[in-house]
Order: C-alpha cells, then sequence, then structure tokens
C-alpha cells in the first residue's frame, strides 16, 4: 500500500463495513480479502491496534439484501447492526446479469434498478452509521452529465440525492465528466483513475513493446479524453495524438448527433505502436472507426484502453477486427460486470482494481489524505523500469 507508513500512526474514524449490493459480490469478496490482509500486516507492526475494536477483523462484510415482493417492489434489509460504523457501499449500476421476478415475468435489472436498491439500503441504514460512502464505479448517469436542450440533469440531481440522504464521500472511477462534483460542492466526491493497472495489463500481455517515443504513441479517440491522454503520454515520455469528431448537427440519431468523420491532430503514426485510452466501450464504433483510422495511417499495432467495457452491441464486431489485424488487444477494468464471453476472447484482458480499491477504502476509513492513493506517476515509474 501507498500509504503504509500513513495509516501506521494513525486511527480509524470508526469500525469499517463493507456491503455488496446485489451484482458486486465478488468484488466486495476481493476487496474484503485485501483488507484483511492489509490490516494484519499493519497490526504486526503496530500491535496497539490490536486493542481497537474491529480493526483487525477476520472479515469487514456486512449482510445485506433487497428482497422483492411478487408486483416488483423491493425493501433494503440489514442482516446486522451497522450503529457507529464506517460503512462503505458497493453498486455496480451497469450489471445487467442481475434478474428479478415481476408478475412472474423475469426482468434483468437496469441501472435505474441498482441506484434504487442503493436508496433502499441506505435508507435502511436510518442514519445510524457514523458515516455512509457510496463505491459506484460507474457513476449513475454520468453520460447525462450537462444540458444542452430541454432535458433533465439526471448526474447532478442522482449526486445531490444521495448527499441529501446522508452519504458523506462518494468514490468512483473516470468519470464522464468530473465536473459534475460540482453539483455537490459541499460534499466529498473523489474520482480516480485506473491508468497503473492499464499499463500493467499491457505490459504483462505484449512483453515486447517498446515505450520510447519512437516506437509507441498514446492516442486520444476524441476532446473528451484529452486529460487521460495527456497524463499518459507524459508519464510514458511519448508523442500523443487526438481525434476529433465531426458531426452532423443537422439531423439527430438515437438521440444524438450522428458522426460524419474522425479527424486527426498529431503526427504520424506510421510504424508506431498505438494506445487509445478513453472512459469507456459503449456499442464500440467510434473505437473501431479509430483503430481503423490509425491502421490506414501505418499504425503497426492497435491497443485499447478503456475503464468501462459495456459492449452494449455485442463482441462480434470487434472479434471481426481482431482477425483482420486492425486491433491487437482490448484492456478494460473489472469495476463493472463482465460476461463470461468477454473473458473468454483471446484478444481481451482485465485491468484489475480490486487491490487498488481495497487500498482506497483503507485510507479513507483512517481519514488520511488519499493523494498518495491517487498519484499513480511513482507506480508508473517503478513499473517501467522493470520492464525495460
Amino acid at each position: 500500500m501507498a500509504n503504509t507508513k500513513y495509516l501506521l500512526n494513525s486511527n480509524a474514524v470508526a469500525p469499517l463495513k463493507l456491503i455488496a449490493l446485489p451484482g458486486c459480490e465478488e468484488m466486495a469478496q476481493t476487496i474484503n480479502d485485501y483488507i484483511v490482509q492489509f490490516r494484519r500486516e499493519m497490526a504486526e507492526k503496530n500491535p496497539a491496534k490490536n486493542n481497537v475494536y474491529g480493526y483487525a477483523a477476520d472479515t469487514f462484510l456486512l449482510g445485506a439484501e433487497c428482497p422483492r415482493f411478487g408486483s416488483g417492489e423491493s425493501k433494503g434489509m440489514l442482516n446486522e447492526s451497522v450503529r457507529g460504523v464506517d460503512l462503505f457501499l458497493l453498486v455496480d449500476v451497469c450489471n445487467y446479469s442481475i434478474t428479478y421476478k415481476e408478475f412472474g415475468h423475469e426482468n434483468h435489472m437496469s441501472p435505474d434498478d441498482h441506484y434504487q436498491n442503493l436508496k433502499r439500503i441506505i435508507a435502511a441504514v436510518n442514519g445510524k452509521a457514523h458515516r455512509i460512502n457510496v463505491i459506484m464505479p460507474f457513476l449513475y448517469e454520468s453520460r447525462q452529465h450537462k444540458r444542452t436542450n430541454r432535458e433533465s440533469l439526471d448526474c447532478a440531481l442522482g449526486l445531490q440525492e444521495l448527499s441529501a440522504m446522508g452519504v458523506t464521500n462518494i468514490i468512483t472511477f473516470d468519470a464522464h465528466d468530473p465536473r459534475v462534483a460540482n453539483s455537490i460542492p459541499l460534499h466529498g466526491f473523489d474520482n480516480f483513475f485506473p491508468t497503473y493497472q492499464f499499463l500493467k495489463a499491457l505490459l504483462k500481455t505484449e512483453t515486447d513493446i517498446v515505450i520510447d517515443n519512437d516506437h509507441l504513441m498514446v492516442i486520444s479517440p476524441d476532446e473528451g479524453a484529452m486529460s487521460r491522454a495527456v497524463y499518459f503520454s507524459n508519464v510514458l515520455g511519448v508523442d500523443m495524438g487526438m481525434f476529433y469528431k465531426r458531426r452532423d448537427y443537422s439531423r439527430i440519431v438515437n438521440g444524438k448527433n450522428p458522426i460524419v468523420a474522425h479527424e486527426f491532430l498529431g503526427d504520424s503514426v506510421e510504424g508506431k505502436d498505438c494506445i487509445v485510452i478513453d472512459d469507456m466501450i459503449s456499442s464500440g464504433g467510434s473505437m473501431l472507426d479509430v483503430a481503423t483510422q490509425l491502421k490506414e495511417r501505418g499504425a503497426k499495432n492497435v491497443y485499447v484502453c478503456c475503464t468501462f467495457g459495456l459492449f452494449t452491441d455485442g463482441l462480434s464486431k470487434f472479434d471481426e477486427y481482431y482477425k483482420s489485424g486492425m486491433i491487437k488487444k482490448v484492456i478494460t477494468t473489472n469495476l463493472i460486470y463482465q460476461t463470461p464471453e468477454l473473458l473468454s476472447r483471446e484478444w481481451y484482458s482485465t485491468a484489475k482494481m480490486g487491490k487498488y480499491m481495497a487500498s482506497i477504502i483503507d485510507t479513507l476509513n483512517h481519514d488520511v489524505s488519499i493523494h498518495k492513493v491517487r498519484d499513480n506517476t511513482l507506480k508508473i515509474n517503478k513499473l517501467l523500469k522493470r520492464h525495460k
């Protein structure tokens, strides 16, 4: 852990407890195992921590459920007391594999259903916890973060609703637009990036990749991903290029203006490996178009790194592009649900986030500055030295 020396002489604000909402059980178990390991190691270095109630527990998981009535309605239930604990709620609003019955029909849970379950558990806590923290890797309604017409501001509304219910901190990853935090200026909002985990997964699978300015280039697929690409290219010491989307603003298709073409700004990519970095793959159309454009410009290999792999239109297109050599590898995190079909693909690799999330939770529980956990530069530099 990055903050070991800071945590060693600091106290937890309250006993730590973690609740996994439906669909997050596997990730919660991974996080729990890491925190148990962290706490035992900490207690060995500072035996006084063993005297703190609940500090080095065998588990930090707390049972909760959201049973359904036959009509499809639900309620939140806690299986033990949460009075005085520092409570962390983990929710994956993108896990559509969870189902429930409504009037005998089977429904798949939508992001709205997961968000309602989160509110139900918060309501069941009933203000008894010392502090409530929500870990929502894919921020609910984050794609509806700004108003451009007569439309709702769903993400801001959701954040304000959670804050009004007593949530102290909201922890998310690679928010579509971090400025949405402005909707709750007096509450905690922490946005983390999996840059180190991307690079670690890439170097593990592509051991022969050369990281220097002559062989590698970082690509931003649009103007919205610029900040991610700028950081990645700076820490790797390579050039950056950017595509911008030229749209047809005279018509709307599926709620948005269709993309006419991707225009490229940057140096030549000929003969270079290209890492395309973004926050999400939705249908994948834009990302595959960018890969095609790079290959047409002479790129050697195209690697795609995205925090969230939604793959809303399936995997067949990615299979085709892999077979034709347009893409070499796609890396996304396990912060949201991954289908067995995705995990079986030869072109796919996972950037595992369990240990990083455990470190974030443990640090927040100690009320220590999160900066050391957020800053990945030192870890990336060490990784690059090992690779070279």
